[in-house]
């Protein structure tokens, strides 16, 4: 089960599933059912500088330097425990005694960017929170940190704390697109509460995709075997050189507990570097918008629906008023259970993407993520066995899946 670490909240309810684009997903014949968005990663191999960027490497060593305790140690005081007030919420009227039902204190983690007081953390360590107070490194003086912004779509939250910048340790962003498999990694965080704990390990495989908070699914995302655990939300997933490639985000339980069994995910920092920056320039986060949901075609699913290609989007729905609807691109309107799963059949395949060819949902999902609002692609899709070529203009993502 995958799971939301600064609260320990469930976010996929089902075993897990690649999610590409938005939304729960379901395997059937390399189905995905997608919900009806993309999800703007902005993974660029070249990122940009901003006050988010500017700490300088601090790692540095020798062969036979211990890396790990290294790194603990230049890093340490740039971690950030995060306590987040999170109000009772209104009685419900199923409730038998009228009153107010929730409350409490969500913890995660977090660490420090710049001299300036900001911090970066995950959306769900701190949605809804009514106060939020920081404790950095070893320190038990508590700062109140205010919300510069959110963006659920990537799980991302920009805070700023008012520390004094020689009192301020930030941590080195790196650049995850040039992250590979294989890669040491060490996590620093607060798991269950225990402050400035240390965890190593590897990539272990990156391009997954998990689900936001908002429905929608975050791109790119890395996946590790350090130990990371409820807490270490908003924590970082730093390199062998020191510099922050992750924000920890979510893990994989297995389905038996809440704890860690060896698979987690990071939120590249190339992606919260983007967020971030947005964050402070508008006050807001734009993403790319599509407005379908489908599936990739395999050859098996090909075969078993009589489908004329072997590859491409099957598109089940299209989002009314949203981009793809106004060219004219069509769902589906036939439902089918397929080993178990409903499907929906019927609508348009999308074949090629700006002239190349689309083997499936990952091929579309990489370019729309790349993309912003108001830029324009063209789509050859297959309708009704006539091909057309229709040119649709992205819009702006809504706040959340429908």
């Amino acid at each position: 089960m995958i799971e939301a670490m600064g609260r320990t909240k469930r976010i996929l309810g089902t075993p897990f599933v690649s999610a590409l684009i938005g939304g729960v997903v379901v395997g059937v014949f390399g189905w995905l059912a997608i919900a009806a968005g993309w999800i703007d990663a902005q993974e660029s191999s070249t990122p940009s500088t901003t006050t988010a960027a500017l700490a300088a490497p601090i790692v540095s060593h020798d062969n036979d330097a211990n890396v790990v305790n290294e790194i603990y140690r230049r890093d340490r005081q740039g971690i950030a425990f995060i306590e987040a007030d999170q109000p009772a919420q209104e009685a419900s009227p199923l409730s038998p005694f009228g009153q107010p039902e929730g409350g409490g204190v969500a913890t995660g983690s977090g660490f420090v960017i710049d001299t300036e007081g900001h911090l970066l953390t995950n959306n769900h360590v701190v949605d809804g929170a009514g106060e939020i107070s920081v404790k950095l490194g070893s320190s038990d003086e508590s700062y109140a940190a205010k919300v510069v912004g959110t963006d659920p779509a990537t799980d991302v939250a920009l805070l700023k704390i008012d520390v004094p910048g020689d009192q301020l340790h930030p941590l080195a962003l790196g650049n995850s697109s040039e992250v590979e498999v294989g890669d040491p990694v060490v996590a620093i965080g607060n798991p269950f509460g225990l402050d400035s704990t240390v965890t190593s390990g590897i990539v272990s495989a990156l391009q997954r995709q998990i689900q936001a908070p908002n429905g929608f699914s975050i791109s790119h995302v890395i996946q590790t075997d350090a130990a990371i655990n409820p807490g270490n939300s908003g924590g970082p997933l730093i390199d062998a050189s020191g510099r922050v490639i992750g924000i920890n985000s979510q893990i994989e339980t297995g389905g038996g507990g809440g704890g860690n069994v060896g698979i987690g995910f990071a939120i590249p920092i190339n992606t919260a570097r983007e967020v971030a920056e947005q964050i402070e320039e508008d006050g807001r986060v734009e993403h790319a918008y599509l407005g379908i949901s489908g599936g990739s075609i395999t050859p098996d699913l090909a075969r078993a629906l009589n489908l004329p290609v072997d590859e491409g989007v099957l598109v089940a729905e299209v989002a009314q008023g949203g981009p793809a609807d106004k060219t004219g691109i069509e769902g589906g309107d036939t439902e089918a259970t397929i080993e178990g799963a409903s499907v929906t059949l019927g609508g348009d395949i999308i074949t090629e993407l700006d002239g190349k060819p689309v083997s499936g949902m990952d091929d579309l999902v990489n370019v729309i993520n790349g993309g912003k609002p108001g830029d324009e692609i063209d789509l050859t899709v297959l309708s009704g066995g006539d091909e057309k070529t229709v040119s649709v203009t992205l819009g702006n993502r809504p706040s959340s899946v429908k």
